[in-house]
């Protein structure tokens, strides 16, 4: 295969208002708590320390002024994390992007049944 004529995948990353920015990475996690249930399952899913992950959590929180994520306290019972509505919007505005982004790439390289 001819790495010049390869299909382009595109890698966005959002810089938000506040300064922080948002990646594949950070949208992975958020998808993997909402998959898993808990910041330690995504953390697992993802091969990621359970510390990197929380980190990344409080670093989109910060970013978005807002949680992104609940949480309720381990224990015996096990706690767990869900996505907040913010959280959920924040997935869905990335992937709306990135999706555009694809589409315009694989428009520009002459894919078929583009331009």
């Amino acid at each position: 295969m001819d790495p010049a004529r390869s299909p382009l995948r595109v890698s966005i990353r959002l810089d938000l208002p506040s300064g922080g920015r948002v990646g594949p990475g950070k949208i992975a996690l958020l998808e993997a708590i909402a998959e898993a249930g808990s910041i330690a399952g995504a953390a697992r899913a993802l091969g990621m320390s359970y510390p990197r992950a929380w980190g990344l959590v409080e670093a989109l929180d910060a970013a978005l002024g807002t949680a992104a994520v609940t949480r309720a306290p381990g224990g015996q019972r096990g706690g767990g994390a869900t996505l907040t509505a913010a959280g959920h919007a924040l997935i869905a505005r990335y992937r709306t992007v990135e999706a555009a982004a694809q589409r315009e790439a694989q428009r520009e390289e002459g894919a078929p049944g583009e331009g």
